[in-house]
């Protein structure tokens, strides 16, 4: 049996042929919604396990601690702030007392009493708030820990009053019992003060991140 095509030039039917019937093919669907991550992962090195089972994505949830900052860390930083604080501090002062108490007025003279000053007072300054910093920090992370402001009732916050007390106590327990009460008192009227100045001025206690600031 003879084809029909044959001798025509047109030869066989492809269906690659620009005709009429090739409008009405249906165009494929390339949307990524119809993807199945679990046959696609394999080929981005990624396991089909840890992909989640469930079409609805999950939300991710970071780890946070309502406590906030642990013993270490807030002594870290208080400390380090509060060095810092006193060396620049006792600097300056250091600065005005070499300038002032120089024996002489010639450049090397005045510049080595500066220096001498400047590394007396600041270390001094930057060594005793660093050092009352460590013990606050201690201080107000045990009462934190035991939660002390159960058994205060409206004294709150216990903790910063506390730890202001006992570390001008502590700090100055060598010089007697006089001092280290009227020191303690000082640091428990110091923090006090400031909540009294916050409270007035609206301001958070401890927005500062700083000791009791």
């Amino acid at each position: 049996m003879s084809n029909n095509n044959l001798g025509s030039g047109r030869g066989g039917a492809s269906p690659y042929d620009d005709n009429d019937n090739s409008s009405s093919t249906p165009i494929p669907d390339f949307s990524a919604s119809n993807i199945q991550l679990s046959t696609v992962a394999p080929a981005f090195g990624i396991s089909s396990s840890s992909l989640p089972t469930t079409s609805a994505a999950q939300p991710d949830y970071l780890d946070y601690d309502q406590k906030g900052r642990g013993i270490v860390s807030t002594m870290f930083t208080n400390s380090g702030i509060s060095y810092m604080l006193g060396v620049t501090l006792g600097g300056v002062y250091g600065l005005r007392e070499g300038l002032a108490k120089t024996p002489s007025s010639r450049w090397k003279v005045k510049l080595n009493s500066v220096l001498n000053h400047c590394g007396r007072h600041g270390s001094g300054l930057g060594n005793m708030m660093g050092a009352t910093a460590i013990l606050y920090s201690l201080y107000e992370g045990l009462a934190d820990t035991y939660e002390l402001d159960q058994y205060t009732g409206p004294i709150q916050p216990p903790a910063p009053l506390l730890a202001g007390a006992l570390s001008g106590a502590t700090y100055y327990m060598r010089a007697g019992p006089r001092v280290a009460s009227l020191a303690g008192a000082i640091g428990m009227g110091a923090v006090g003060g400031t909540f009294a100045v916050y409270s007035v001025l609206g301001i958070p206690y401890g927005s500062k991140g700083w000791m009791w600031f």
